[in-house]
């Protein structure tokens, strides 16, 4: 039998980093691995988020937010952003996170990123100790020349897929495909 945390065999992950808008207006930055899309109709993204954190709290008073994707070279800075609450710490002043306003949602995304999702809380589910937040997906910004209707092109640039603790990894940008 495996030994390990069961969800390392599902790793690494994509990471986003949630901006959320807090009970006393204040802005939290939290990073996430465990997201997923989950329906065309409606167009719905699942993250995962602890309900000992801030930004459940904060997800609890304030339905929107941005899902941000960051690139590769802020590996440093998710790990930052995920080693401190912001209960305690205002982590954009803190870290220099620059934030631009969002265009259909009253939360920023983060500045740099290559694309971002404004999102709104579409369904909460209880399990264990996180709750899954179902974002429906409001719109959808997209750094120019990234990507186009395939995805992100890993030619040009890379995101952090998070294997654990300080650990990341780049998407190699030679494409497998299947035989048909």
């Amino acid at each position: 039998m495996y030994e390990g945390k069961f969800y390392r065999l599902l790793h690494p992950r994509p990471t986003v980093i949630i901006v959320s808008r807090c009970p006393d207006g204040r802005l939290n930055l939290m990073p996430a691995s465990w997201n997923t899309p989950v329906s065309e109709e409606p167009p719905t993204v699942a993250v995962a988020v602890d309900k000992e954190t801030y930004t459940y709290q904060c997800l609890k008073s304030h339905r929107y937010a941005t899902l941000n994707v960051p690139p590769i070279e802020a590996a440093d800075l998710i790990y930052k952003l995920g080693s401190v609450s912001g209960r305690e710490v205002d982590k954009a002043a803190h870290f220099g996170v620059r934030l631009e306003p969002s265009e259909k949602v009253d939360v920023p995304r983060v500045a740099g990123a290559l694309a971002a999702y404004e999102v709104e809380v579409y369904k909460e589910v209880e399990v264990g100790e996180v709750a899954l937040f179902v974002f429906k997906v409001l719109g959808i910004w997209v750094a120019p020349g990234v990507a186009d209707q395939w995805g992100f092109d890993f030619k040009k640039v890379n995101i952090p897929l998070h294997g654990a603790g300080r650990a990341f990894y780049r998407v190699d940008p030679r494409p497998v495909f299947a035989k048909k």
